[in-house]
């Protein structure tokens, strides 16, 4: 008897799974603008408040720190009452914390609503990632999930353009009243198009779990279940501490330590960039401009990733981008002789650290079983984001501290050589071993 996991792997993407998809890649857009609109506004919030680099670094990673806890926290919780109720959740959160920062009359209020938006951030993306990998089926379930994170470029790109008008006719405020709005926007979505994955439902098995089931794969198209299958219940032990057992020790630990490293060096361009630009001589709106041109190259990274991936493998084509990001990086630092050069680099260093990223989560999405899908996603984003806070604080005092621009950009690309070393020790488990689809290695 097949199961509506096998059922959904074998069959076509029909329209509802297209859908589901294409919404994860809009909420990691979100996720993006959302994310680097502090970044957009870093020049103007320095002015206003009249803080040094370092004191702008700690602003820009507050939203990191609640990124850390929402995706441990939340991330985990999408694995216990559901992929969709998590997402609605955390846009909530995303649509006040935005507001709430609009309103803000000091640092310590800016601080505390970033940290809200964070915590709504980092439990999204645990939940949309374990989305994409349920609802797409085997064939195209590589390319799902490098699409899907391609639309945190994406946004970028839009909210990079999009900021930059803003800031030509109001103050830096707008940005957040924008990122509101648009945010509130995607509640109604989520809630009427995306139904829970039938993936969690066999696993989960909440009242109802078949009905809901059949509902969903009518709705995609496909045969109704006659009853579920007893091997696909989940495991007393599944959760958060299962991460730790034996089994999944060794898997959680690299991939933690390999994003965390490199979240280090992505987090550098985010959120220095448009200040970088700023101080060089050029005016806010061409730092977001820069900053554009960084996402339009993790945008082309991550969509060209998700194509070769078929072709060079998985684990072989995240450690060829790995090693691409600590030289574009490091050129980056070198390249502030003209603003057409630095947009060039910029595109190319934008190019390898979203195609890394993208990588990482398809090992995510593969490596853990349904069960621990989002809780082990989860725990290894919000380690790495809440390391990452670390990334544009220390840029902050090595810049106060008189470090020029080249010998930062190398000591922060060093975060891409270390998870390059960590990926190299990870083998990939098999399908044997959680029922999933084979790596290549």
């Amino acid at each position: 008897m097949s199961s509506a996991r096998e059922l959904i792997d074998r069959s076509p993407m029909r329209a509802l799974q297209i859908t589901a998809v294409a919404i994860t890649v809009c909420l990691n857009a979100l996720d993006g603008f959302d994310v680097l609109s502090i970044s957009f506004a870093g020049p103007g919030i320095a002015k206003e408040f009249g803080i040094d680099r370092a004191a702008l670094g700690a602003v820009l990673s507050m939203e990191l720190i609640g990124m850390a806890i929402g995706s441990i926290g939340l991330g985990g919780l999408a694995d216990r009452i559901g992929r969709r109720p998590t997402i609605l959740g955390c846009l909530i959160l995303m649509t006040v914390g935005m507001f709430g920062v609009s309103t803000a009359h000091d640092l310590t209020a800016i601080s505390g609503w970033r940290v809200l938006t964070g915590l709504g951030i980092g439990g999204m993306l645990a939940a949309i990632n374990a989305v994409a990998a349920e609802y797409a089926n085997a064939r195209w379930k590589t390319l799902a999930l490098a699409i899907m994170v391609i639309g945190y470029p994406l946004g970028a790109v839009i909210g990079g353009s999009v900021s930059a008008v803003l800031l030509k006719t109001s103050d830096w405020r707008t940005i957040f009243e924008f990122g509101a709005i648009v945010s509130a926007c995607f509640i109604p979505l989520v809630y009427f198009l995306i139904p829970e994955t039938p993936s969690y439902l066999e696993v989960r098995r909440p009242a109802g779990a078949l009905e809901r089931i059949n509902a969903t794969l009518r709705r995609i198209g496909h045969p109704a279940l006659a009853a579920l299958s007893d091997t696909l219940a989940i495991k007393p032990r599944a959760g958060p501490l299962a991460l730790f057992t034996p089994q999944f020790f060794w898997l959680t630990s690299i991939v933690t330590f390999a994003y965390f490293s490199h979240i280090l060096t992505f987090y550098f361009l985010a959120k220095w960039t448009p200040k970088i630009v700023v101080d060089m001589g050029f005016a806010p709106s061409v730092g977001a401009e820069v900053l554009v041109w960084v996402n339009i190259g993790g945008a082309i990274g991550g969509a060209l990733f998700g194509l070769l991936s078929e072709w060079i493998g998985l684990k072989r084509l995240t450690l060829v981008t790995m090693a691409l990001s600590v030289v574009t990086v490091i050129v980056f630092g070198g390249s502030n002789d003209s603003l057409s050069t630095l947009k060039i680099v910029a595109c190319a260093a934008g190019f390898a650290t979203n195609a890394t990223v993208c990588g990482l989560y398809s090992i995510f999405a593969r490596a853990f079983p349904t069960e621990l899908r989002a809780t082990g996603t989860g725990f290894a984003v919000g380690v790495g984001r809440g390391g990452s806070a670390v990334a544009p604080y220390l840029a902050g005092v090595l810049f106060k501290s008189g470090y020029g621009l080249q010998a930062v950009a190398i000591t922060m690309a060093m975060g891409s050589l270390l998870a390059f070393l960590a990926l190299l020790a990870l083998k990939l488990p098999g399908k044997d071993a959680h029922s999933i689809d084979p790596v290549k290695a």
